[in-house]
């Protein structure tokens, strides 16, 4: 399974450098020297690109490529996404601390049981991680990813128990 480990913003100078706006933890690791990189294109096609150097600037990543050498093959990487696969991501070592992908599409429950729904997505804030559940009637719901609200997270069976407070999952 692949996940978006950065976007390309811009080209970067003449020589076919690339501004990437970061989406992983471990950029240093992700766009290591000989890393190599599927890149899905805005008109849906997809290719590999080597990364042969990465410096950070300005909040972006500026990062090189084996396959790009000039600054209009850059241009036609604009908005490009860059996914890594989650094979090469290491083990958190912490039971408490989960990968998105590995959150994404389970079921959620309640303390007895009830379906709600699933986690469709994880949100990152500046006040913490939110998880969006996509509610059996079809909307979403915002679900702080905090212990008291969300006592257990069972990956391997496939679920999320939630013990919300009262009025969290009321429709709007």
């Amino acid at each position: 399974m692949d996940v978006v480990v950065g976007r390309v913003a811009k080209a970067h100078g003449i020589t076919g450098e690339l501004a990437v706006d970061v989406r992983t933890d471990s950029p240093d690791t992700r766009f290591a020297e000989g890393s190599v990189l599927n890149a899905k294109l805005r008109d849906g096609t997809s290719r590999d690109l080597t990364v042969t150097a990465a410096r950070h600037h300005a909040g972006r990543l500026l990062v090189r490529f084996e396959e790009v050498v000039t600054r209009d093959v850059a241009e036609t990487l604009r908005g490009t996404l860059l996914l890594g696969s989650t094979a090469d991501l290491p083990p958190t070592g912490d039971p408490d601390e989960f990968y998105d992908h590995e959150l994404e599409g389970l079921n959620v429950e309640l303390l007895d049981g009830t379906v709600i729904g699933t986690v469709r997505e994880i949100v990152h804030g500046p006040g913490g991680e939110l998880l969006v559940v996509r509610r059996e009637g079809g909307a979403d719901a915002l679900v702080p990813f905090v212990r008291e609200i969300v006592p257990t997270v069972d990956v391997t069976a496939r679920r999320v128990v939630l013990d919300p407070p009262e009025g969290l999952l009321d429709a709007d």
